[in-house]
């Protein structure tokens, strides 16, 4: 197998893009794992050219979220849209989440991965995905990047809703899904793993307002639990919009500029915390 050659597969039913490490490193070898967004880059295989991570010692691991590419949406994207809590960032981020360990199981049996703590990556509705993961403390997590992501599903709502859609209808079983898609409220779960993995929170200077906020909240609550508040960290990209690459984003593309920016941030990041 060549330097960068990605291989493609399902693990556990989870489509992935794999990318071995670019620079040389002992095997086995630790283990980056990344969610990528709904909007472009919107595939898993899309999300690898955005952000490829390169400069990291590590196997890279892209993995597909629910109802995207090879996963198309069940009955549409605009019939999900309907209801965008309860048939759209719920059920989404809930099953990318309970799938999870058995893809990680299956790629540490085919993958020459060492045993160890390994770091997550989201963008978007896929960062809600790696922060449920650091939040739920199953898997022991090394280190986190975070880029344009959906840390309170509120705010994801709010979004949908801003597209011109009628104002959603919060109900009592709506409202419990958001809060347990609220990462402000759920950093003490973050902050309390042992030891505490630093996480980096990446904003686009074009995000959407309430994202920007979010991720300001997020970086607060953590630093005001952190032992080492340097440990946490928020980094503005200049000109970064909400996608980090031309829309539709299935297929990979040449990686923008502004995504290069992201990956060196995110890959600086990693060369400094993932152990």
């Amino acid at each position: 197998m060549r330097q960068n050659e990605a291989i493609r597969g399902t693990a556990a039913g989870v489509p992935f893009t794999a990318l071995p490490p670019a620079v040389p490193v002992a095997e086995p070898a630790p283990l980056v794992v990344t969610w990528h967004m709904m909007d472009a880059p919107c595939t898993d295989a899309a999300f690898a050219a955005a952000l490829p991570l390169a400069q990291v010692p590590a196997w890279r691991v892209h993995l597909g979220m629910p109802w995207c590419g090879d996963r198309a949406w069940d009955g549409g994207r605009e019939e999900a849209l309907l209801d965008p809590m309860m048939r759209y960032a719920d059920p989404v981020i809930r099953q990318a989440v309970e799938e999870f360990p058995a893809a990680l199981a299956e790629l540490r049996e085919r993958l020459p991965l060492d045993d160890g703590p390994i770091g997550v990556v989201g963008g978007s509705l896929g960062g809600a995905v790696a922060l449920s993961v650091l939040a739920g403390g199953e898997v022991p997590v090394a280190a986190a990047a975070l880029v344009n992501a959906a840390v309170r599903a509120r705010s994801v709502v709010a979004v949908i809703e801003g597209s011109g859609r009628e104002p959603y209808a919060w109900d009592e079983r709506s409202l419990a899904a958001a809060d347990r898609l609220d990462f402000v409220a759920l950093a003490g779960r973050i902050a309390a793993r042992v030891p505490q993995p630093p996480v980096l929170v990446v904003s686009g200077e074009l995000d959407f307002p309430v994202f920007r906020a979010d991720a300001a909240d997020l970086v607060e609550a953590l630093r005001g639990r952190y032992g080492d508040p340097d440990h946490v960290r928020r980094e503005e990209i200049p000109g970064l919009d909400h996608p980090l690459a031309e829309r539709p984003g299935v297929e990979p593309a040449p990686q923008l500029p502004t995504a290069a920016a992201v990956d060196r941030a995110i890959g600086a990041w990693f060369l400094a915390h993932l152990r």
